[in-house]
């Protein structure tokens, strides 16, 4: 247990160099930090289903799944913190990213994104998320439009 905590340690701090398709990961982390951000505190019922996402999306990659829990954890921690980073700067680096590389709209599934509406939270919140989770919607149906018209 302790040597599996530790690689887990290791290839998260080095993921970059360690961790094949890391930008993918990286990627996943901002999506789920910029929904997950928006709520400060009690975030019990949103570490469940990340836990549950992350076992989802690396299902045959333990290791993965934890480098992926501990990514979207440096991401809220750097929004608690207030280091330049909250939820509109995460947005915006997600859409340059988008941008940057399309392929990265095959990664967002907003059918997992909405299970963090099921958590208890105050209307804003629930309202903010929604709107995120809606915005990424119009996004993906925004390049499927553009695809169709390139044919």
């Amino acid at each position: 247990m302790f040597f599996k905590k530790l690689k887990s340690s290791i290839y998260s701090f080095f993921r970059e160099f360690l961790v094949f398709h890391h930008s993918s990961l990286e990627f996943r982390a901002k999506l789920l930090s910029a929904v997950i951000g928006i709520k400060k505190d009690d975030l019990e019922c949103e570490e469940d289903i990340l836990l549950d996402v992350a076992k989802e999306i690396y299902k045959d990659d333990e290791i993965r799944a934890e480098v992926l829990v501990k990514t979207v954890h440096e991401y809220l921690d750097k929004i608690r913190e207030m280091n330049d980073l909250g939820v509109d700067e995460l947005i915006l680096d997600i859409d340059k990213t988008l941008k940057k590389h399309p392929r990265f709209y095959k990664k967002i599934d907003t059918d997992i994104l909405m299970r963090f509406l099921k958590c208890k939270a105050s209307e804003n919140v629930k309202i903010l998320r929604f709107r995120v989770i809606e915005y990424l919607q119009n996004e993906i149906k925004y390049k499927n439009e553009s695809l169709k018209n390139e044919r």
